[in-house]
């Protein structure tokens, strides 16, 4: 089954559906042909521009809801085929000063988004997890790994349901809310200073497009039980930051060399750099020429790599991203989706 298949003549629900990558989610649903779109988050500002930007489409169902609320999901999600959920607390200060609020919404919003979809025989639910999850530092990573682990032993409890659960785990879509790369623009278009955390830090980046391509490739794909990753290039903050400078100050008026950088050390929980997975994971990884696949480390799933086609054993140097200079960062910045991101976040949805 082509990727785009997967949604196509479905009922889908996306959780967290207003936010960069959810939104991105249900606009390529609506084009890929699915029957039914339902967008659940608690935001009812982000709904309306949501709905002015798609226009009238009778597939679509907006509705107001947040994943703790398990009887909201329960409601939600009747009819529905593929959950695809992407509602997280995703800022790392945000969840190391408001743990409790992040375990609600990542670990225990999870636990009713699998338990709802069991309740109404979903086929497939996806989670949108992140590589901060591997070797947690912060509150964010340990509670998405959690969430994780959730979704993967829910196919060991599931019983006579058909529900499989699966994950995707990414690194930093460049341009998402909040991102470094929105942070960057905003300090830009004032003049400045910019703020960098640590010239050694790194992260690993994708595109919008990529992510949710990497969201539906994984879903066609899916038994049950696999993280999916996909293999992303890595970046330097510090290139990053030199990068943004050179492309987006001349949008504002500014030359690159007027905007200054001020150091400021890293934030509350922050890595130097992250991981795609640990050296346990490796041994049950594989790959294809796109990503890599985690089996499940539950005997009981029982998974045969066979199953993914192109698929083959995680080569010794598969993980080892190659790190972006400054000139290649330029050029992913000006890619159509990049710039079509920070403009919406800008107020200046992209045409």
């Amino acid at each position: 089954m082509e990727p785009p298949e997967i949604v196509a003549g479905k009922k889908l629900l996306i959780t967290g559906g207003t936010g960069t990558v959810g939104s991105e989610i249900v606009r390529q649903a609506l084009g890929h042909g699915a029957e039914v779109v339902r967008v659940y988050s608690r935001d009812e500002y982000k709904q309306f521009l949501l709905r002015q930007q798609l226009g009238d489409d009778g597939r679509l169902r907006f509705l107001i809801g947040d994943v703790r609320d398990a009887g909201r999901l329960r409601r939600a999600l009747e009819d529905i085929d593929i959950v695809f959920h992407t509602a997280a607390m995703k800022h790392v200060a945000a969840c190391e000063y408001n743990p409790s609020e992040a375990l609600k919404t990542n670990a225990l919003g999870t636990e009713n988004v699998i338990e709802a979809a069991l309740e109404r025989d979903v086929d497939l639910v996806m989670l949108t997890s992140t590589d901060k999850a591997v070797n947690p530092s912060n509150t964010m990573g340990a509670s998405k790994l959690l969430a994780e682990k959730l979704m993967t032993a829910a196919n060991c409890s599931r019983g006579p349901h058909p529900t499989r659960f699966a994950t995707v785990r990414f690194g930093n879509v460049l341009g998402s809310n909040g991102s470094l790369l929105t942070i960057l623009r905003e300090q830009i278009a004032r003049g400045g200073p910019v703020t960098l955390t640590d010239p050694q830090m790194t992260r690993y980046v994708l595109s919008l497009s990529e992510a949710v391509g990497m969201v539906f490739r994984a879903a066609a794909m899916a038994r049950g039980g696999e993280v999916f990753i996909l293999k992303m290039p890595r970046v330097r903050t510090a290139d990053l930051v030199a990068a943004a400078r050179e492309v987006l100050a001349p949008r504002f008026g500014f030359k690159p060399q007027e905007i200054e950088t001020r150091l400021i050390g890293a934030g509350p929980g922050e890595k130097i750099h992250e991981e795609l997975m640990t050296s346990d994971e490796r041994l049950r990884a594989y790959e294809t020429d796109e990503m890599v696949i985690l089996l499940p480390p539950l005997a009981e799933l029982g998974l045969d790599p066979s199953a993914y086609p192109g698929s083959r054993p995680l080569g010794a140097a598969a993980d080892d991203a190659i790190v972006l200079s400054t000139d290649e960062i330029m050029r992913l910045l000006c890619q159509a989706d990049v710039a079509a991101c920070l403009a919406a976040h800008a107020g200046e949805r992209a045409a």
